[in-house]
């Protein structure tokens, strides 16, 4: 992919990024629960790095989970170069706001569930 766009030359210089193949997603979730900041277009990411208060910056101008921006630690930036930089200098700087976990993502979906079943019946 990299080579599409004709970047081969940049990230020879760039000393901190590891190309990596696909992972699996438990190797995956290591990373970003390890990781200072991340940077996605991906939905289920935006949801991730909430739960795990990392940072994120997702490039896109919307999205399908609105509670990542308003509550969480997701920021949506579009693809403006500038935007990006801007973002990613707060995040690593420490000066975005700190998102918190929402509402109901304390695991116990399935428990709630059980109950509206149990009132139904």
């Amino acid at each position: 992919m990299i080579s599409q766009f004709g970047m081969d030359d940049q990230v020879q210089v760039m000393h901190n990024l590891t190309l990596a193949p696909p992972l699996g997603y438990l190797s995956f979730l290591n990373l970003m629960a390890n990781a200072r900041l991340l940077i996605t277009d991906s939905g289920g990411i935006q949801e991730e790095t909430t739960y795990l208060q990392i940072p994120c910056i997702t490039l896109r101008e919307n999205t399908e989970r609105p509670v990542t921006v308003d509550l969480g630690t997701n920021k949506l930036v579009g693809m403006d170069p500038e935007q990006i930089l801007n973002s990613y200098r707060e995040a690593i700087n420490g000066s975005r706001r700190q998102g918190r976990i929402p509402p109901l993502w304390d695991g116990r979906a399935a428990e709630r569930i059980v109950e509206v079943i149990q009132k139904t019946v």
